[in-house]
């Protein structure tokens, strides 16, 4: 049985057109990523300003020292002094319960003393077995111990950004060194502990025996 037709000015099922969907409006979404972006830009642009302005010295030292390498030589610490006159005596018994950590450098009493690294200068203290010490933190945050000064290089403190051959201390017998000839123990500390520096300095140029300059 055939279907009527359809009655005058109505329209067939099949040409009727389903109804639109409301455009979504995604205007909110986006006023919200470009304030986001502004926002982030500008603290981006504020962090870059301030991370090159003076008062950043130190964090951008801390910064560079953390992710240099550490040094493959080492120049010598004391003035006038030969990387081939040093005795090895790493690791050699100190007592009964300890051993050394670090080479004794013999010198004259009030021979200078010099970084043998650019660094923070994190430590200038006297007592203890170091009697008047320093300690630099130098490339790979390794940490240099100068013990036994006789004296510190004048206005130096904590917190002093200091390059290899600047002055730390003169050559002395503090500390358990007392009544001993005057000479500077000098240890490296990595983050595993100490180790012998004696090869690092013996490394370093053709051994003119100058300090670090």
């Amino acid at each position: 049985m055939s279907e009527p037709d359809p009655a005058p000015g109505s329209t067939p099922h099949a040409a009727l057109k389903p109804a639109r969907k409301p455009r979504r409006d995604y205007t909110p979404q986006l006023r919200a990523t470009l304030g986001f972006v502004f926002w982030a830009a500008l603290f981006a642009a504020v962090g870059y300003w301030a991370w090159h302005q003076p008062f950043m010295a130190k964090p951008r030292a801390i910064a560079a020292l953390s992710a240099a390498p550490a040094p493959e030589t080492l120049p010598m610490p004391v003035d006038g002094v030969r990387a081939s006159r040093v005795a090895d005596t790493f690791g050699a018994p100190r007592g009964r319960d300890r051993q050394h950590e670090g080479v004794d450098i013999f010198a004259p009493r009030g021979t200078p003393v010099r970084s043998t690294t650019g660094g923070l200068v994190v430590g200038v203290r006297e007592g203890g077995l170091g009697g008047k010490q320093v300690w630099v933190m130098g490339p790979g945050r390794q940490r240099h111990y100068y013990a036994h000064l006789d004296g510190f290089a004048d206005l130096l403190e904590v917190g002093d950004l200091v390059r290899p051959g600047d002055a730390l201390g003169i050559v002395g017998d503090t500390g358990n060194a007392r009544g001993t000839p005057p000479h500077l123990h000098y240890g490296v500390y990595a983050s595993d502990g100490a180790f012998d520096p004696l090869p690092l300095l013996r490394g370093h140029g053709a051994d003119t025996g100058d300090a670090a300059r």
